[in-house]
C-alpha cells in the first residue's frame, strides 16, 4: 500500500464552540520509535474533546494539538522497535491526542486486537471507556464481587462500560442518570437502582437500599455539590475516585467524615499518565477485559454513528447530554 502524503484532519482553528470545529489538509504522520501508523476507520467522541476544542484542555506537551483520544482502523506502517504488530493488523488505540484525522500514529502498547465479535466502528469507542473503566474501578479502586458501587452519569460512554464492568464481577451496582430513558437503559446492562437526580435524592435512596451503610465505591465524573454529598454517602474505608468535575471544581469536604470512616479520596487523569502507566493499564483491560466482551458479559453501546466532517454536529449531541453511549465518526 502506497501512503498518501497529505490527509484531512478536522483542525481547531481557535478556541470555541463546535461551529470552530472545520476540515483541513495537513501531512500524514510518520511513527516514532515504539509507534506504528494507523489508517483510521472510526474515532470515538469524548467530553474532553469538547473542553479541547474550547481551550481548557491542551494536549501533553509534544503531542499532536488533533482532536481525538481513540481510534479503531489498520496499521499501516510500523516505527523502530515495534515487534507485537505487523501492517495488515487491525486493532483500537487509546491516544493522547490526534485521533480526528485519516491517519494517526500511536504507541505499539496502546493497541489492543478488537474484541471478538465487536464491529471495526463499535471497538473505536471501547479504549478511553475501558481504561478509564478498569485503571479506576479495579486497579485504583480495588472494587471487588459482593461489594457495592456508585456510578455517576450511568449514560455516558464511561458510564455505560463501568456498570456493565461493576455488574461481571458480581458487585452490587447503584447509577445517577439525568432521564427516564436514562434508567430503563442502565437497568437493563446491570444496575439494581438507576436515580434520576432530576427528581430524586440519591442518597436516600441509596442509604435506605444499603440499610444506611452506604457504598464501598464511587465512580464521580459530576465534581462541585455532587461530591460533597459522596462523601457522606461512602461506607467506612470507602473509596471515592473523581474523574472528572463538570458541575464545577470545588467541594466542600466534612473532614470528621473523612476521618472517622477512614475514606479514600482518589484524584485520577488518564490521559496525562506516563505510557508506561498506560500500557500497564492496556494490558489489564486486554487480559481481564476482552475476555468479558468476548463472552457477551459487556457489549459496546454505541449512540449515533456519524462522517468525520460533521464532528461539530457530534459534539453538539454530546453538550446536549441526551446520548446514552458513545458517538462515533467513521472516516472513509
Amino acid at each position: 500500500m502506497i501512503l498518501p502524503q497529505t490527509m484531512m484532519y478536522i483542525a481547531v482553528r481557535e478556541p470555541g464552540g463546535a461551529e470552530k470545529l472545520q476540515a483541513a489538509q495537513m501531512p500524514v504522520p510518520q511513527p516514532a520509535t515504539g509507534q506504528v501508523l494507523i489508517r483510521v476507520m472510526a474515532v470515538g467522541v469524548n467530553r474532553a474533546d469538547l473542553l479541547q476544542r474550547a481551550g481548557n484542555y491542551p494536549p501533553p506537551a509534544g503531542e499532536s494539538d488533533i482532536l481525538g483520544l481513540e481510534v479503531s482502523g489498520e496499521i499501516v506502517a510500523i516505527g523502530a522497535d515495534v515487534t507485537a504488530w505487523k501492517k495488515g493488523d487491525v486493532v483500537c488505540a487509546l491516544l493522547a491526542s490526534g485521533g480526528y484525522a485519516e491517519y494517526v500514529t500511536a504507541h505499539a502498547a496502546l493497541c489492543l486486537p478488537i474484541p471478538s465479535g465487536v464491529s471495526m466502528i463499535d471497538a473505536a469507542g471501547l479504549p478511553e471507556a475501558a481504561f478509564t473503566a478498569m485503571s479506576n474501578l479495579m486497579l485504583t479502586g480495588q472494587l471487588r464481587a459482593g461489594e457495592t458501587v456508585l456510578i455517576h452519569a450511568g449514560g455516558s460512554g464511561v458510564g455505560t462500560f463501568a456498570i456493565q464492568l461493576a455488574h461481571a464481577i458480581g458487585a452490587r451496582l447503584f447509577t445517577t442518570v439525568g432521564t427516564d430513558e436514562k434508567q430503563d437503559f442502565c437497568r437493563d446492562l446491570g444496575a439494581e437502582i438507576a436515580i434520576n437526580y432530576r427528581r430524586e435524592d440519591f442518597i436516600s435512596k441509596i442509604m435506605a437500599a444499603t440499610d444506611g451503610r452506604g457504598v464501598d465505591v464511587i465512580l464521580d465524573m459530576i465534581g462541585g455539590a455532587t461530591t460533597e454529598k459522596n462523601i457522606g454517602l461512602l461506607a467506612t474505608d470507602g473509596r471515592l475516585l473523581l474523574i472528572a468535575y463538570p458541575d464545577g471544581p470545588r467541594a466542600q469536604l466534612h473532614l470528621p467524615t473523612l476521618l472517622q470512616k477512614r475514606l479514600h479520596i482518589i484524584g485520577t487523569t488518564l490521559r496525562a499518565r506516563p505510557l508506561s502507566q498506560k500500557s500497564a493499564i492496556a494490558a489489564a483491560v486486554k487480559a481481564e477485559v476482552w475476555p468479558l466482551i468476548a463472552a457477551g458479559k459487556i457489549r459496546p453501546v454505541t449512540y449515533q454513528t456519524l462522517k468525520l466532517t460533521e464532528a461539530a454536529i457530534a459534539h453538539r449531541i454530546l453538550e446536549s447530554r441526551q446520548h446514552i453511549g458513545k458517538i462515533i465518526l467513521t472516516v472513509s
